[in-house]
């Protein structure tokens, strides 16, 4: 057992790292989620922001996009030329991706200052990727809506994992203590 554990200790270490780091976390986000709910802006701050940037960034492209607190349940509903498309929920502002994005990082953590911004800087990347596929999903829903389900269930998470998967990749290539060039 003891063999195992040594020929093992990276992977051990890197798995167990990650847990501890997403699932904390996860606790601290589920408690802002707790806390956040009910006051000035519906369902929660951060997936209002993403809303109103989403809105924001429809009109940039030529929709008169539109966003209103649905009044049945913690969402918001999103419209676009008068046309109610889609609902934008907390799983919506990518806040969990960047936690699993954040999780992988530190467990295959380089340099403190370079772990520090790459982690800024992806979640950034992150962020701005969601606005960008909120915006592409909302008008190939306006345009073409009988594609609704591949949109939603493919190109979403093609998009939003893809950008991940390729940021942890670049991050064990050239930053990851890992990475022998930086050790």
């Amino acid at each position: 057992m003891k063999l195992l554990f040594i020929k093992y200790k990276l992977i051990i270490k890197f798995i167990l790292t990650f847990l501890v780091v997403y699932i904390s976390f996860s606790v601290l986000y589920k408690f802002y989620l707790e806390y956040s709910g009910g006051f000035k802006f519906h369902p929660d701050y951060m997936t209002y922001l993403v809303s109103k940037q989403s809105e924001a960034l429809l009109d940039t492209f030529g929709y008169n996009a539109q966003v209103l607190p649905h009044p049945n349940e913690p969402s918001i509903k999103l419209m676009v030329n008068g046309k109610y498309l889609a609902r934008i929920v907390e799983g919506c502002n990518a806040i969990s991706v960047i936690i699993l994005f954040m999780s992988f990082i530190i467990a295959f953590s380089g340099k403190l200052r370079t772990t520090f911004f790459y982690m800024l800087s992806g979640s950034i990347i992150i962020y701005s990727v969601n606005l960008l596929r909120i915006a592409v999903l909302s008008i190939g829903l306006y345009h073409y809506p009988q594609h609704s389900e591949f949109l939603h269930t493919v190109v979403f998470p093609a998009i939003i994992y893809g950008m991940v998967f390729l940021l942890w990749i670049f991050w064990v290539n050239s930053f990851s203590k890992l990475n022998n060039k930086h050790e």
